[in-house]
């Protein structure tokens, strides 16, 4: 680090009075062997290794600049300070918020006579990199390209949508993987028992740590930081164990009575659909907040919106797996807390959309039939005619191609002889889905040799 006056006086603060610093400041690792998950990045010959001289780095098969992806908190920053701690290089840290394509060629410049002058290379953090224009990240090609710096960017956003191709194809993109309640239980026992922490100033109750895994949302900062609130008031109170009841209050968050892995998971889950699904969008609210609050993984909530897109709403409107489908791949790129609004659009609109299960109705019709045997085979003029030979055994003899007849609806059978004539689409009136009821009939009576003409297909 390369730190002014003012940063300089706080870590001499820091270093006489540690307890001055936030819980989650003091307990970052200093080496990457106490790095709490992301173990598929830490394995011997990895990257983050090789930045900080371990494993041979350095020559022709020096570490690579790397990109760190991931939700906040789940320990970005941690492995850009650890690389800071442990590496002999020259380490400058920059935020992408208050810094410039001035600031970063300074470093640059700076980069250049420490190799120059010392044989000193350098590391540049450079965090939230997702809010560097693209002219900005430009300006950090040459130094990546002729490792000038090795670069370590953090961001939250996708890189494929928020990086230039150029950065991302010069570095190594390294995704973070969310922290397990295992990750966070350990962090926080580590905490509670190490002098650098709360030197086992108190313990921690079961219902207490599982109210504040819920609350951290696999989030370690979120974590710490609820903890040191509850430990100050459990201590204040004189208290010797961080009861549930003082986690609350010193949080201000009620519990939610939540077990992910048993049955009110799937009850919460169940009570989200069936509200949708009955319009009652303020239920529907309700237990989507419930999941939230209990730290439900976002993406099986928004799996869970897109099967009810199509097993209750259906065609009536058409447009509502779509947006299912949008809300899922939001979720997947912004994460929670953000995601909560996302998934509240999704639900308000499923929950308000006209409703048809004719989708989950006719498919299930269709399987009836199958698994009872009525398969049969299929009409020898609908068979592949492709390969040498298929006319000699009658494949695709007699087919009418539809886009040659007028309304490009041909009449001719579709269906094996065992489900012939047939019905499993039953629409309803409801909401788009009248459209298709009125088409529906006009088709089938086409199909069959009539002359009506179906309008609008």
């Amino acid at each position: 680090m390369e730190p002014d006056l003012f940063t300089a006086a706080a870590e001499d603060r820091r270093e006489k009075d540690p307890a001055s610093s936030p819980l989650a400041v003091r307990m970052r690792p200093r080496t990457l062997d106490e790095v709490v998950g992301q173990q598929h990045l830490l394995k011997p010959g990895s990257p983050l290794r090789r930045l900080v001289g371990e494993d041979g780095a350095g020559g022709p098969a020096g570490a690579s600049s790397v990109i760190l992806w991931g939700p906040p908190g789940i320990g970005k920053t941690t492995l850009a300070y650890v690389v800071s701690q442990a590496t002999q290089k020259r380490f400058v840290e920059l935020s992408a918020i208050t810094a410039g394509v001035k600031e970063v060629r300074a470093v640059i410049e700076g980069a250049k006579r420490a190799a120059g002058g010392y044989g000193k290379d350098t590391v540049l953090f450079l965090d939230e990199i997702h809010r560097f224009s693209k002219a900005q990240q430009d300006s950090l090609l040459p130094a990546v390209e002729n490792r000038w710096v090795t670069l370590i960017a953090a961001t939250t956003e996708n890189p494929y949508f928020s990086i230039i191709s150029p950065l991302l194809s010069r570095s190594l993109l390294l995704t973070l993987e969310p922290l397990t309640d295992e990750d966070l239980s350990a962090l926080m026992r580590r905490a509670l028992t190490e002098e650098r922490g709360l030197g086992g100033a108190v313990t921690l109750s079961a219902d207490a740590e599982a109210h504040l895994l819920r609350i951290a949302g696999g989030d370690a900062r979120r974590a710490l930081t609820a903890l040191e609130a509850g430990a100050g008031s459990a201590i204040a109170k004189g208290e010797p164990e961080i009861s549930l009841r003082t986690v609350e209050e010193a949080v201000d968050r009620a519990a939610v009575k939540y077990d992910r892995d048993g049955d009110q998971h799937y009850d919460a889950a169940s009570a989200l659909i069936k509200s949708i699904r009955g319009s009652d969008v303020d239920a529907a609210l309700h237990y989507l907040a419930r999941m939230i609050e209990a730290g439900e993984d976002p993406r099986f909530i928004a799996r869970r919106l897109m099967i009810s897109a199509s097993e209750d709403i259906g065609l009536a409107d058409p447009t509502a797996l779509p947006l299912a489908v949008a809300a899922a791949q939001a979720v997947a790129m912004i994460g929670f807390p953000e995601a909560a609004l996302t998934l509240s659009h999704a639900t308000i609109a499923l929950a308000l959309a006209p409703k048809s299960n004719t989708a989950t109705t006719a498919i299930g019709a269709a399987l009836a039939d199958v698994r009872a045997g009525l398969a049969g085979a299929v009409p020898t003029h609908l068979r592949d005619g492709h390969y040498k030979g298929a006319a000699k055994l009658g494949h695709a003899v007699g087919y009418v191609y539809p886009h040659d007849v007028p309304g490009a609806i041909a009449a001719q059978q579709y269906a094996p002889d065992a489900v012939h004539g047939k019905r499993y689409y039953e629409p309803t009136r409801y909401g788009a889905e009248a459209r298709y009821a009125d088409v529906v009939e006009k088709v089938r009576e086409r199909l069959r040799g009539g002359n009506s003409s179906p309008s609008g297909v």
